[in-house]
């Protein structure tokens, strides 16, 4: 089995290569949950909707969030009245966030809810929350403290950011089923997320950096040069002090990877990474990545060696 450590948009496109690599069967998820919210409805998970719906074979590969084909009557009507909805939810992908919601309201956990999710959509893979406790990354901007969603739906990142911040009512643990997967894992990938609110949130859970030490770990920067190929990782590295490239990406996984791989465009070369194309705009560089992270992981650990 193969696990990958998992956020919104680069990891699940490193995932659709690896579904052609493997059977599904063999891979399991470990996904952030950090950035989950109760929205008008239900229970909204992004990162694992992305993940459910890519192996259901209804994801939106234009946006790579949401269904693709999804109608949006129902949160048309939330803003005429007068519902302040600053995220967009398909009808269809707001019948999950409800089933979801109802499930937890009746004592599932978020586990629970999310592998019952997955049964009725017919999904093969093993898609598991990081933990089953709330988790929420939060950023102070101008004085004020606001969630990452905010950030980044409602103000598409534009805002300068002083802090990077996670929130909980108690720290959190990772789940005995996300353990479990680390110990029976052949290799894991931290694939190219954001490594500030999506794999840190990930790391953060107790158990599961121990847990990494006994396994091959090849890590995938989300960086060409200092732009990340999507999304704010740039900014939230600043804020939390790392600088907004390769390096810093190595950096925030220090001691935790045997096998860094970064562009081949990339100007700033880190010590030691292996070179490959990672900008995954055709399904065929994604299989070619994953192949080449399965080679990488065969060869087993090298931080003791």
């Amino acid at each position: 089995m193969i696990v990958f450590l998992s956020g919104g948009t680069g990891t699940p496109k490193m995932v659709r290569g690896m579904r052609e690599v493997l059977p599904d069967e063999e891979i399991t998820v470990i996904v952030n949950t950090a950035e989950d919210l109760w929205i008008p409805g239900g229970f909204l998970s992004p990162d694992i909707d992305t993940l459910l719906y890519l192996f259901a074979g209804s994801l939106n590969t234009d946006t790579w969030w949401g269904i693709k084909g999804d109608s949006c009557h129902t949160h048309q009507e939330l803003l005429r009245l007068g519902v302040d909805e600053y995220i967009t939810v398909g009808d269809r992908d707001r019948a999950i966030h409800i089933a979801r919601g109802e499930m937890l309201r009746k004592g599932l956990t978020l586990t629970e809810a999310t592998l019952a999710l997955g049964r009725a959509l017919g999904v093969k893979a093993r898609i598991l929350p990081m933990t089953d406790s709330p988790v929420a990354t939060m950023v102070r901007a101008g004085g004020r403290e606001i969630h990452f969603q905010e950030y980044w739906v409602r103000h598409r990142g534009r805002i300068g950011i002083d802090e990077v911040i996670r929130r909980w009512e108690v720290p959190p643990r990772a789940t005995p089923e996300v353990l479990s997967s680390l110990r029976e894992a052949r290799g894991v990938i931290i694939g190219p997320s954001n490594p500030i609110s999506s794999i840190l949130p990930i790391l953060e859970c107790e158990g599961v950096r121990q847990a990494l030490r006994n396994v091959p770990v090849v890590a995938v920067s989300p960086f060409i040069g200092d732009s990340p190929i999507s999304g704010p990782a740039a900014a939230l590295m600043r804020a939390r002090g790392y600088s907004p490239d390769s390096a810093g990406t190595c950096e925030v996984y220090a001691g935790l990877v045997d096998y860094f791989i970064q562009d081949i465009r990339d100007p700033f070369p880190v010590d030691g990474s292996i070179r490959a194309d990672t900008l995954m705009d055709r399904p065929r560089i994604a299989a070619d990545l994953a192949s080449l992270s399965l080679t990488l992981l065969s060869k087993g650990r090298t931080r003791d060696r």
